[in-house]
Order: structure tokens, then C-alpha cells, then sequence
């Protein structure tokens, strides 16, 4: 299944895209983890994370990056990066855009 992640400003512009392959196999590896935050992401619908939720996420991020698959690991450090710009500016949202 494929899901991308965006960060995206209350306007509506996109600032970044990832088209990582993993994403959706790095999804459902959180969810058979029982992650709070990643293991819901909706893999049919877009799956939104403020500035607030972001650290929640984080952590789940970094435990992904160190016990996922090589792909899933590398989905998660891309996915990390993007989830760090939600820090630098107010009114950003990480968005997992479901197939």
C-alpha cells in the first residue's frame, strides 16, 4: 500500500513531500506494535499531526529507525526529518496521505 508524507502550512502549501516505498509497510509494523500515534494511521485517508502531536510521534519515529527492517528503518529516519520542520515554524502539519 502505498502512503506518502507530506508538511504542509495552514495555507495549504506543501513544503516537502516523502514517497519513501516502506512508508506503508513502516505504518503497519507500528501498529502490530501497538504505537499510539503511528499505529493508526489510516492507510485509505490522510492521518493529520500538529506541532503538539509531534512529540508523541517523535518517539515512535526513533523506536521505529532502531528495531524496523532496513527499509522501514529508512522510511522512519526520512519520515523523522520531515516531522522535525513542524518544530522550526508555527501552523505546520505532518500529513500521511493514505492510497
Amino acid at each position: 500500500m502505498l502512503i506518502s508524507v507530506i508538511v504542509r502550512t495552514y495555507t495549504g502549501e506543501i513544503l516537502v513531500t516523502c514517497t519513501h516505498p516502506a512508508i506503508g509497510s513502516m505504518c503497519r509494523r507500528a501498529a502490530t506494535l501497538a504505537l499510539p500515534m503511528l499505529g493508526h494511521v489510516d492507510p485509505y485517508d490522510d492521518t493529520w499531526f500538529n506541532k503538539s502531536q509531534r512529540r508523541l510521534v517523535l518517539p515512535e519515529l526513533n523506536s521505529l529507525t532502531d528495531s524496523a527492517s532496513a527499509p522501514e528503518a529508512a522510511a522512519a529516519a526520512e519520515v523523522l526529518a520531515l516531522a522535525e520542520m513542524l518544530e522550526r515554524k508555527p501552523h505546520r502539519y505532518l500529513i500521511f496521505v493514505g492510497d
